[in-house]
C-alpha cells in the first residue's frame, strides 16, 4: 500500500461518519500521488500527510439565544483551524442546518490549498453553525450572532484567525458579528472580512467569488484558443457566487439561460434578466420560481434537473456534490465542453473522473472560486494599512490573482506530465507551497 493510500485509510478510520471530509482528502491525495511518490521517504519520516490531514485545532461550543416568542434556543457552533503554515487561518462561517464538524473539516481542508494558490499569506480554516437564518427576524439573527461571537471572539484575531461569510452569512450577519466582537474586545481591527463599506469592507468583495470564477474561466479558454463570447451557460444557485458569475458572463458576451435554488430551477432561453433575479434574491430574499411569473417565455421546474438543459459551459455554484455522474453524462450528451466550479466541491468524485476521462475542460473549486478569499485577503491588507482602495484597484488585483492561479495550475500539471489536468495542477501547486512552509517550521 502506498503512503497516500495508507494515510487515506487512516483518515477514514479516525474520522467516522464524515463522508465529505473523506471525499476531499481522497481527491487531493490521489492527484498528489506523483509528487508524494517522488519524495516518499522524506515525507513518511516527517509525517507530512498525517499533519496535513489533521486540523491544528477544532473548537466546538453551544450557542444559546432567545427567539421572538421568548423561547430559548440552542445551536452548535464550530471553528476548524486547519493549517496556519503560510498565514493566519482564513475561511468563511456557514450558517445552515447541514453544518456539522465533518462538513467544516472538508471545507477547511479545501481552504488550505485554495488560499495557498492565491499567493497571499493566509492559512486554511472554516467555521459556522447549524443555525438557519432563513425565516428568522433581524432581531433573532442579531441575538444569535451576538451569542455566537461571545464564544468565537476568544479564538480569532487579525493576526490569528480571520473569518468571513459563507452560505447563510451575508452583510447582515457579518455586521452583527463584527459589532459584538468590537463590543467585547474593544478592538477595531480587520478580524472579519466581508464587512460593510462604512466600517472597513472592500469594494468588489460581494462580487469577488463570481467574478473570479469567470476571470479564471476566461484565462483557461484563452489558453485553449476559445472564448466566453457567444457561449450558452448554465449557472446553478442564485446566491452571491451565481449572481455575479452570471453578471460577468453577460459582460463578456455569454448567455446564461438557467439558474436555480434549493427548490428548483428557471430556464429562460432568451437569457436571464439579472436585475429581476437580484430583486428576488438580494432585496426580497424570495425564491427563484418567482422569476417565471415575471418573465414571459421563462419556465420554472421543481427539483434538480438544471443540468439536462443544453449548454456549452456549466458552472455549478450552489453546494457540494450537486453535479453527479448522471448529470455530467447529460451535459456531455448535449455537447457541453467545459465545467468550472463556483461552489466548494460541487462535483462528485465519479463525475470528476468522467470529466477528466472524456476531455471536458474542468476548473476545480479550490482554484476557480478562490476570488472570494483572495479579495478577503485584500480587505485584510486595506484594514492593516488603514486605506481603502478604489473599485478599479481591487478588480485589477483580483484579475491578476486569478491569472496567476491559472498559470500555477497549468505549470504544476505540465511539470508532472498531466498537462490540461487542472485538478491535479491546483492540488500540486497549493500543496508545494504549504508543505515547504511546514517543513521549514519544524515539527509543529
Amino acid at each position: 500500500m502506498s503512503y497516500t493510500e495508507e494515510v487515506y485509510a487512516r483518515v477514514v478510520e479516525k474520522n467516522p461518519g464524515e463522508p465529505e471530509f473523506h471525499q476531499a482528502v481522497k481527491e487531493v491525495l490521489e492527484s498528489l500521488k506523483k509528487v508524494i511518490d517522488a519524495n516518499e521517504a522524506e515525507y513518511r519520516k516527517m509525517a507530512v500527510l498525517e499533519r496535513l490531514t489533521e486540523p491544528e485545532r477544532i473548537i466546538s461550543f453551544r450557542v444559546p439565544w432567545v427567539d421572538d416568542a421568548g423561547q430559548v434556543q440552542v445551536n452548535k457552533g464550530y471553528r476548524v483551524q486547519f493549517n496556519s503554515a503560510i498565514g493566519p487561518y482564513k475561511g468563511g462561517l456557514r450558517f445552515h442546518p447541514s453544518v456539522n464538524q465533518g462538513v467544516l473539516k472538508f471545507l477547511g481542508f479545501e481552504q488550505i490549498f485554495k488560499n495557498s494558490l492565491t499567493g497571499l499569506p493566509i492559512g486554511g480554516g472554516k467555521g459556522g453553525s447549524d443555525f438557519d437564518p432563513k425565516g428568522k427576524s433581524d432581531g433573532e439573527v442579531m441575538r444569535f450572532c451576538q451569542s455566537f461571537m461571545t464564544e468565537l471572539n476568544k479564538h480569532i484575531g487579525a493576526d490569528q484567525d480571520v473569518p468571513a461569510g459563507d452560505i447563510g452569512v451575508g452583510a447582515r450577519e457579518i455586521g452583527f458579528l463584527y459589532g459584538q466582537y468590537k463590543r467585547i474586545t474593544g478592538l477595531y481591527e480587520g478580524v472579519l472580512t466581508g464587512k460593510g463599506l462604512t466600517f472597513g469592507g472592500s469594494l468588489i468583495r460581494t462580487q469577488a467569488t463570481g467574478y473570479g470564477l469567470i476571470y479564471l474561466l476566461d484565462e483557461m479558454l484563452k489558453h485553449h484558443k476559445n472564448t466566453i463570447e457567444g457561449k450558452t451557460v448554465l449557472v446553478s444557485g442564485s446566491g452571491n457566487v451565481a449572481i455575479y458569475a452570471t453578471e460577468k458572463v453577460q459582460q463578456l458576451g455569454g448567455k446564461v439561460v438557467a439558474m436555480s435554488d434549493s427548490n428548483g430551477y428557471i430556464h429562460d432561453p432568451d437569457g436571464i434578466k439579472l436585475d429581476i433575479v437580484k430583486n428576488i434574491k438580494e432585496v426580497r430574499r424570495g425564491r427563484i420560481k418567482e422569476y417565471a411569473d415575471k418573465v414571459p417565455g421563462a419556465t420554472y421546474t421543481e427539483g434538480k434537473g438544471i443540468w439536462s438543459i443544453p449548454c456549452d459551459i456549466a458552472l455549478p455554484c450552489a453546494t457540494q456534490n450537486e453535479l453527479n455522474l448522471d448529470d455530467i453524462k447529460k451535459l456531455k450528451a448535449n455537447n457541453c465542453f467545459c465545467v468550472a466550479e463556483g461552489a466548494n466541491m460541487p462535483t462528485t468524485l465519479e463525475a470528476t473522473d468522467f470529466i477528466l476521462e472524456n476531455g471536458i475542460l474542468f476548473l476545480p473549486g479550490k482554484a476557480a472560486n478562490a476570488g472570494g478569499v483572495a479579495t478577503s485577503a485584500l480587505e485584510m491588507s486595506q484594514n492593516s494599512l488603514r486605506l481603502s482602495w478604489t473599485e478599479e484597484e481591487v478588480d485589477q488585483r483580483l484579475q491578476q490573482i486569478m491569472k496567476d492561479i491559472f498559470a500555477k495550475c497549468e505549470d504544476a500539471a505540465r511539470r508532472y506530465g498531466m498537462e490540461g489536468n487542472y485538478v491535479a495542477g491546483a492540488n500540486i501547486a497549493g500543496f508545494e507551497k504549504v508543505i515547504n512552509a511546514m517543513l521549514a517550521q519544524g515539527i509543529v
